[in-house]
């Protein structure tokens, strides 16, 4: 039954959507909802969106939202799309022409953001993005990443490399295979305990006045020492995970990144999938997929998640959302720095992600979704020791 909420102005979208099913209507986006839902947004004073051309009705994002502030401002869609699934670490990946026109469907869909490192295949994650963005590159922008070791091709994983000279070739290396005149957003993939940040920012900020790079950005690191390279080189954007599974962030991280101006850009923000509700303790992970050596992703650990899963269904049910949609449309409603680039291999999934811009929560919403999260223990650590160590705490 429709929620009343005499006491607001706006229905909220969650709200229209309920009434939507008591009167026939079906979910599919049409003219008269294009129009709601932009007088949702107005009403509840989200960014407005810009004029793309992109048709009523198609699966979309249609909102630029700011990563950073004054010199390090850097203007993208309010989803992006995380690249590494397409041919890295997730199990079965379609062959390169059905990942380059995965890419393309996303940028006909308003998406402006793609990301990427050097560390993806190695390498050949970056080089499938450049042929995809061939072309495109006046309408869209590719982050990607410096600071894992390699000899010979191969990762050292123990050790880690931000020193200017490696940053600097990883820098050639990610315009040759990446096709651009300049990296557009620069991260350090994982913190370096042997180059002190200071110079890791010296580096790239040299590399800025060179116009091989166009902003700076961190991975995985704490807030002081996003405070102490933001005063050598402004950053951009701080990516790290953040989802209804993994909220360590909140802690320092995002408030820091709120009160200096810094955007922030949440991978893995469906849980590598699993807030997507297709992943249960009988799934049989492939040997190139990571997710076998998570010890989140073993079968008990699945198991009691689920019951995450399934209070994510809850909510969606009175409105007609999917969990994933939830998942994202709850990080976007965290602040209009952020920016979350889940990742797929599908158009089907492309679709639903997108669909996640359009939904608008109440703050009583948002409250009862977290309750309901939160009640539940998540079980089972989201990295192996090894990769943990290397995140800053």
């Amino acid at each position: 039954m429709k929620k009343e909420r005499d006491n607001q102005k706006e229905m909220s979208r969650r709200g229209f959507l309920k009434a939507a099913a008591l009167t026939g209507v079906t979910l599919c986006v049409s003219p008269a909802l294009e129009k709601v839902r932009a007088a949702e947004k107005a009403m509840n004073g989200r960014p407005s969106a810009a004029d793309q051309n992109i048709p009523d009705g198609m699966a979309a994002v249609r909102e630029r939202w700011t990563l950073g502030s004054g010199a390090a401002e850097f203007v993208v869609s309010a989803i992006g799309f995380g690249c590494m699934g397409l041919n890295y670490h997730r199990s079965e990946h379609p062959d390169e022409r059905a990942a380059i026109r995965l890419i393309h469907e996303a940028i006909d869909r308003g998406v402006t953001l793609f990301d990427t490192p050097e560390s993806y295949g190695p390498f050949t994650n970056e080089k499938l993005v450049g042929k995809a963005l061939k072309g495109y590159t006046n309408r869209v922008n590719v982050t990607t990443k410096f600071g894992h070791k390699y000899v010979n091709g191969v990762q050292v994983k123990t050790e880690e490399d931000s020193s200017p000279a490696n940053i600097r070739k990883v820098c050639e290396n990610s315009l040759r295979s990446l096709g651009v005149e300049s990296i557009a957003l620069f991260y350090q993939h994982r913190s370096d305990p042997n180059t002190p940040i200071e110079i890791v920012a010296e580096t790239v900020a040299e590399l800025i006045k060179e116009g091989k790079v166009r902003h700076f950005g961190l991975c995985e690191v704490n807030a002081d020492t996003i405070r102490r390279a933001h005063s050598i080189c402004p950053i951009t954007a701080i990516q790290s995970e953040y989802h209804l599974m993994h909220r360590t962030v909140e802690e320092s991280v995002l408030p820091f990144c709120r009160e200096l101006g810094i955007g922030f850009v949440p991978y893995s923000p469906i849980n590598r999938g699993f807030l997507g509700g297709l992943i249960n303790e009988h799934t049989q992970f492939s040997p190139n997929d990571n997710r076998q050596t998570l010890p989140r992703f073993q079968p008990e650990s699945i198991r009691k998640n689920l019951r995450i899963v399934e209070a994510l269904n809850a909510f969606g049910r009175t409105c007609g959302c999917t969990p994933a949609q939830i998942a994202l449309a709850w990080l976007m409603h965290k602040g209009d720095f952020i920016v979350p680039i889940p990742g797929t291999t599908k158009l089907s999934h492309l679709e639903e992600n997108l669909r996640a811009a359009d939904i608008v929560f109440t703050a009583e919403e948002m409250n009862e979704l977290e309750a309901s999260v939160s009640a539940i223990p998540v079980t089972g650590s989201r990295y192996d020791a090894l990769q943990e160590s290397k995140i800053q705490k």
